[in-house]
């Protein structure tokens, strides 16, 4: 094997990378590579100010694309050795890549990179996962817990959760600036960005599941009317502070975690609105019984076989978020 990646290797690696999910698909990500070192850089521009004020979950989304690149090289054949925050003049320069040939290949490597093209953001409601405690002790095998702190809340947490989810709505009831972004990225998509109607759910949906953004909602008949009410096992993702490469390994987590999930049959939806809102994120922090600082909640459940594989969300292209001289692309 070359001691390089081929600039086709990279292509590929980095449009699985490009479907981790992100706020509103808003994608934050860019990448280069000049045939050596893979460059990740957050996007300024594609944050969302009224709902992301501090830049954590564009941080966040680069940090899951960034774990579905080490997913995907891996299935490739390829160990990736990440230098983090290289250029401490550029804030925004996340990550330098480089690439060590792998000595084997797993049949699991092969099935997590294959696993980020099932996964897609479900809103509706999920019944119980089975088997939970037992996959919940693998899960925690999957990531370092250095890296960000895995808490699965009681179920009797679920009414406080929903007031608290119901309480960061209210917050923003007359923040224009928040509901015009969110009329803006959802209901269609925009240059492949946004989330298209087809992935909202509608008001008898939403009355369901009672720990959930309040998205515009969308019509037609109801979906999983065999699932009264959402049974979904909630976790939280926490880390020790807001530091920016805290939110980067939060992110990698996360995406261990989404990709775990979708592997062992299961049905996902990230939960960020909770965490945006101070007063929110200080009822997770304080269901979870610790003094780290939540970042993001996700449902975990089981959907009937005949929807598991929603629609799929698009992505912007290959040209728009990767950069490579055309002396390394060895594409025909």
């Amino acid at each position: 094997m070359n001691q390089l990646p081929t600039g086709e290797t990279i292509e590929k690696a980095v449009l699985l990378a490009g479907r981790a999910p992100s706020l509103h698909n808003s994608q934050p990500w860019h990448w280069t590579f000049d045939g050596r070192v893979l460059r990740l850089f957050a996007v300024p521009e594609r944050r969302l100010p009224a709902a992301d004020t501090s830049g954590r979950q564009m941080l966040i989304s680069c940090g899951i694309a960034l774990n579905h690149l080490h997913a995907a090289m891996a299935a490739a054949g390829w160990r990736i050795l990440v230098a983090r925050f290289p250029d401490p003049n550029r804030r925004d320069h996340l990550a330098n890549i480089t690439f060590q040939p792998a000595q084997f290949v797993t049949d699991g490597d092969r099935a997590r990179a294959d696993a980020i093209l099932r996964r897609h953001t479900d809103r509706l409601p999920f019944a119980a996962p089975p088997d939970w405690s037992d996959f919940e002790s693998v899960l925690r095998t999957t990531f370092d817990p250095a890296d960000a702190a895995l808490d699965v809340l009681r179920d009797d947490s679920r009414p406080a959760l929903a007031r608290a989810s119901e309480m960061s709505a209210s917050l923003r009831r007359y923040d224009s600036e928040y509901h015009a972004e969110l009329q803006w990225w959802t209901g269609h998509t925009v240059a492949d960005t946004g989330v298209p109607r087809e992935a909202l759910i509608s008001p008898e949906e939403r009355q369901r599941v009672t720990v959930g953004r309040q998205f515009p909602t969308t019509t037609g008949a109801p979906r999983r009317t065999e699932i009264t009410d959402d049974h979904s096992v909630i976790l939280v993702l926490s880390t020790d502070s807001d530091t920016p490469d805290d939110l980067v390994r939060c992110g990698e987590v996360l995406s261990t975690v989404l990709l775990e999930c979708i592997l062992a049959g299961f049905a996902t939806c990230p939960l960020t609105h909770l965490t945006e809102v101070p007063r929110s994120r200080a009822v997770v922090r304080e269901l979870t019984g610790q003094t780290r600082l939540p970042q993001v909640l996700i449902r975990v459940g089981t959907a009937p076989e005949s929807t598991q594989n929603g629609p799929a969300t698009p992505r912007r292209p290959l040209a728009e978020i990767l950069d490579m001289p055309k002396t390394t692309e060895q594409v025909t």
